[in-house]
């Protein structure tokens, strides 16, 4: 089943979202790879592609895991979360409709 994985960002978050970025996208390439991997981006602290030093305000994932579980466990092992970039962090089943 797919599931959605919402970060929101502590405040001030840019440097240590740089530091951990490398081991983070590392863990999204493996899902990637697995063919597991729907979607996974950033929310941007403005309304802009790059925001440059106004930073991000979240991630969102989507992607398939055996469990809600499942998920959550690959949740709490992110790189960001370890870093104290996210303060909380969402796990909910997600249902695709579109694109189909």
């Amino acid at each position: 089943m797919l599931y959605a994985i919402i970060g929101e960002d502590v405040d001030d978050s840019l440097q240590q979202r740089q530091q951990a970025r490398p081991a983070h996208l590392e863990r999204l390439k493996a899902l990637q790879h697995e063919g597991r991997l729907v979607l996974a981006g950033p929310h941007p602290a403005i309304d802009s592609e790059d925001p440059g030093a106004a930073g991000f305000s979240g991630s969102l994932i989507v992607a398939e895991f055996d469990s809600l579980q499942d998920a959550r466990d690959w949740a709490d092992a992110d790189p960001y979360v370890e870093a104290g970039v996210y303060a909380r962090v969402t796990v909910k089943p997600f249902k695709q409709v579109f694109p189909q």
